[in-house]
């Protein structure tokens, strides 16, 4: 799996939430696209991720 251009190592079938839980993003906090799609934060709890998915999380900053 890759996450922001750098590959990690996790396990086939977990859930996007438990690969963001470890990667310490608060889901409030970001977007999450898989595989060039925007994944739905309802659906975090529920996404399955693959060895091969390629993510990018985008962390909304404030700012003016």
């Amino acid at each position: 799996m890759v996450i922001n251009g750098i590959e990690k190592d996790y396990a086939e079938g977990i859930t996007l939430s438990e690969v963001l839980a470890k990667e310490g993003y608060k889901p409030e906090q970001i977007a999450v696209e898989c595989n060039e799609e925007i994944v739905p934060k309802a659906e975090y709890q529920t996404y399955i991720l693959n060895a091969t998915d390629h993510l990018e999380v985008v962390k909304f900053m404030g700012g003016g």
